[in-house]
C-alpha cells in the first residue's frame, strides 16, 4: 500500500469514528476492553438491531451491482407442457428489438445469467405469469426490465408496465435499469411513483413504465392518474419483502386487484420461505415457478475451527497471531454489539491495521459506501455486527466470529451463523471461518451448529504458530 493510500485509508477511519462519537454511542478508551458477554440485550442500547427487509435488500443490491459468476441450479415448475422450455446463450437468440440488444450490450451485459437464460424464453416467447427466484446481482432486475420494455408500445403514451418495490432507492435503481436499457427506444418516458414524486387528481400520466413504492403508486389510482386496466405487465419486485411486510402486501394486492386478467404478472425475489410461496400462488394465476433448489447452500467449502479465549483481550491476541502467520486477502469480524466493534475497530487501527468500521447507527447509503469500499479493498479488515451478516464480498478469505451469533433468549442462531461464514468460500473458492469460544456456553452453542449443518468445527491453538501454518496455510 502506497503512503498516499495509507493516508487516506487513515484519514476515512478517523471520520467514521468520530463520527460514531458524535452519535453518542458507548465507544470505550484506550485500553479499556468491552465486558465479555454471551449475548445483548434487546433493551441494550449498544445492541445491534437487525436491518429491516428493505434496508437488507437496498444493501444487497447497491452491493452488488454487476452481474457475478454464480453455480446455483435453478428448478424450473412449467405450467404449460406444449410450450418449449429452452435457454439461450446470447442476448441475439431473443425476440427482442434491435434498440433493445443495443441497450443491453450498452451496459456491459455480454451474455445472459442463469437467471435470465432460463426466464427471459419463456416471458418474452409466450408470456407467462411466473414466480421467480435468484439471489440478488444475478440478473433478476435485467430480466423483467427486458420483459417490460418488449411488451410497451411506445406510440401509446400511458402506463402499460408497473413495477412496485419495497424502497423509493430500489425504485430508483429499477429506473435507472429501465432507462439505461430501453434508452435507443424513441419515446420511452419512465415515472416514478415515490415520495415526494406528487400528481393532481384526473391528470393522466404519459408514460409506458410506472415505478414505485406501493403507498404512493396506490394513492396515483386512487388520483386517476394511471389506469390499471390497461396495464400489461405488473412487476413486484423483491416479493418476499413485499408480500412479508403488513402494509405493503396490504397495499400492493389492492393495487394488484384492479388489474385485468390479461396482464402478465411477475414476483421477482431472492427468498421465498413456504408461507409467502404459498401466498404468491394464491394470487398468481397458474404461474411458471422458477427457484433456487433446496440443496443450494452448503459449507463444504469452508474451513471452520474454533479458537478457545477466556478473555476478550486474549481473543484479540489470538486475531493478531492469526495475521502474523496467514496473508489474510480480505476478513471480516463479527461482533455481538457496537460496543465491542468499536473498541475492536479502534484497537486494530492502533495497530497499523487498515479496519474500517460498520454498525447501525450509520444511514443505509453510509452503510454501503463503507462497504463498497472495502468491496474495492481500499481496507482490508471489516469489523462489524449483524449488519453485514448478508450480502456478498467475492474476495473476502476469512470471516471470524469475535462473539458467536445468539439470538434475544441466548439460543444459537443457525441462520445468522450460515450467512455470516458464508461471507467466505464464495463463488466455489475455499474459506476460512475462525469461532472464538469463551466458556462452556460457547462450547454447547458451538457443537449445536455442527449437529445442526452436520459439519465438524475443528480445534485451533493460535498460539502455535506452525498449527496455523500447516492447517490454514494453503
Amino acid at each position: 500500500m502506497t503512503d498516499e493510500n495509507w493516508a487516506e485509508a487513515v484519514d476515512k477511519q478517523e471520520q467514521l469514528f468520530q463520527k460514531v462519537d458524535n452519535l453518542h454511542i458507548n465507544t470505550v478508551k484506550k485500553d479499556e476492553p468491552p465486558k465479555l458477554v454471551n449475548a445483548p440485550s434487546a433493551a441494550d442500547e449498544n445492541y445491534e438491531q437487525p436491518l429491516t427487509q428493505e434496508e437488507s435488500s437496498l444493501l444487497k443490491k447497491m452491493l452488488r451491482d454487476k452481474l457475478v459468476q454464480n453455480n446455483q441450479e435453478l428448478e424450473v415448475q412449467q405450467r404449460d407442457p406444449s410450450s418449449p422450455l429452452y435457454s439461450v446463450k446470447s442476448f441475439d437468440d431473443l425476440p427482442l428489438r434491435k434498440e433493445l440488444i443495443r441497450g443491453i450490450y450498452g451496459m456491459g451485459f455480454n451474455r445472459p445469467s442463469k437467471i435470465q437464460e432460463t426466464a427471459l424464453p419463456l416471458l418474452l416467447c409466450n408470456p407467462p405469469n411466473m414466480i421467480a427466484q435468484s439471489q440478488s446481482g444475478t440478473g433478476k432486475t435485467a430480466a423483467f426490465v427486458l420483459t417490460m420494455l418488449s411488451r410497451l408500445d411506445t406510440n401509446k403514451h400511458y402506463p402499460q408496465c408497473i413495477c412496485l418495490s419495497p424502497t423509493y432507492e430500489l425504485a430508483l435503481q429499477t429506473g435507472k435499469a429501465v432507462e439505461q436499457m430501453g434508452k435507443h427506444l424513441q419515446g420511452l418516458q419512465v415515472a416514478y411513483a415515490i415520495r415526494g414524486n406528487h400528481v393532481q387528481r384526473n391528470t393522466s400520466i404519459p408514460a409506458q413504465i410506472v415505478i414505485g413504492t406501493p403507498g404512493t403508486m396506490l394513492d396515483w389510482t386512487r388520483k386517476a392518474a394511471l389506469d390499471l386496466q390497461k396495464v400489461e405487465v405488473f412487476v413486484l419486485d423483491e416479493a418476499d419483502v413485499m408480500i412479508d411486510t403488513q402494509g405493503f402486501k396490504d397495499q400492493s394486492i389492492r393495487i394488484h386487484s384492479k388489474l385485468s386478467n390479461r396482464c402478465q404478472m411477475l414476483l421477482f425475489s431472492a427468498t421465498y420461505d413456504d408461507s409467502v410461496m404459498k401466498f404468491a400462488e394464491q394470487i398468481i394465476s397458474q404461474p411458471n415457478i422458477i427457484k433456487l433448489k433446496r440443496n443450494e447452500e452448503t459449507l463444504d467449502n469452508i474451513k471452520q475451527y474454533y479458537v478457545k479465549c477466556s478473555t476478550v483481550d486474549k481473543k484479540y491476541e489470538s486475531l493478531t497471531n492469526l495475521y502474523n502467520v496467514l496473508s489474510v486477502g480480505q476478513a471480516i469480524i463479527f461482533c455481538h454489539t457496537r460496543k465491542t466493534a468499536s473498541w475492536l475497530a479502534r484497537k486494530m487501527c492502533e495497530d497499523k491495521y487498515v479496519v474500517a468500521l460498520l454498525s447501525g447507527e450509520l444511514d443505509v447509503s453510509q452503510r454501503a459506501a463503507i462497504l463498497r469500499r472495502f468491496k474495492e479493498a481500499k481496507e482490508r479488515v471489516l469489523v462489524t455486527t449483524n449488519v453485514c451478516s448478508r450480502g456478498d464480498v467475492e474476495q473476502v478469505t476469512l470471516v471470524v466470529n469475535f462473539d458467536l451469533p445468539v439470538d434475544f433468549n441466548r439460543r444459537p442462531d443457525c441462520e445468522t451463523y450460515l450467512h455470516r461464514i458464508g461471507r467466505t468460500g464464495r463463488f466455489g473458492k475455499s474459506g476460512v471461518a475462525i469461532n472464538f469460544v469463551s466458556n462452556e456456553q460457547d462450547m454447547r452453542i458451538l457443537l449445536e451448529f455442527q449437529e445442526h449443518f452436520g459439519i465438524k468445527i475443528s480445534y485451533l491453538d493460535t498460539g502455535n504458530y506452525a498449527e496455523i501454518e500447516e492447517k490454514l496455510g494453503d
